[in-house]
């Protein structure tokens, strides 16, 4: 469970830096846009993941 949430958090990780690279590349509004809807969702992955390891702690 744990390495799919990492591997899942890693990826979404890549996927913002391209879209930011893309914006920054291009300038296209477009690609901001989805690189901070997909930092968000990295975000709530990366809180589930501490999450899980905090209520595994107890």
């Amino acid at each position: 469970m744990f390495i799919l949430i990492r591997w899942l958090v890693l990826l979404l990780l890549v996927g913002v830096a391209i879209s930011f690279l893309l914006y920054a590349i291009t300038g296209k509004q477009k690609y901001k846009t989805h690189g901070v809807r997909v930092l968000q969702w990295t975000l709530v992955a990366a809180f589930i993941f501490f999450g899980v390891l905090i209520v595994e702690r107890l």
